[in-house]
């Protein structure tokens, strides 16, 4: 497989994981924990499937970077948190900022 749909597939999983912690009421709450667990479980399985080919540096800005910006996303569509310059802004920033680590990598590996 792909070593970038397996980092997708851990990106989805830890922005899943995330928003599970959001439910989970400090893990009090069952089924949002094993949320979390599971989430979280998946999506560092599959980012240390993905450094098989994908050097550290850029696997973990795309995972790190993308992650946060769809997590911020998930809690202003979802949970309804403001959304405001500051936020577009820092989204923006961090999206740049792991296109241009993926740039400076030379591309797929």
């Amino acid at each position: 497989m792909n070593p970038y749909v397996i980092l997708g597939i851990a990106i989805i999983s830890e922005v899943f994981g995330s928003s599970m912690l959001k439910v989970s009421n400090g893990f009090k709450k069952l089924f949002p924990s094993i949320g979390v667990i599971i989430g979280m479980g998946l999506a560092f399985y599959c980012l240390s499937l993905s450094l098989n080919t994908i050097p550290l540096g850029t696997a973990y800005a795309i995972w790190s970077g993308i992650g946060t910006a769809l997590t911020a996303l998930v809690g202003v569509i979802v949970y309804k948190e403001r959304f405001n310059l500051k936020k577009f802004l820092g989204l923006v920033l961090i999206i740049g900022g792991v296109v241009v680590l993926k740039l400076s990598s030379g591309g797929a590996h």
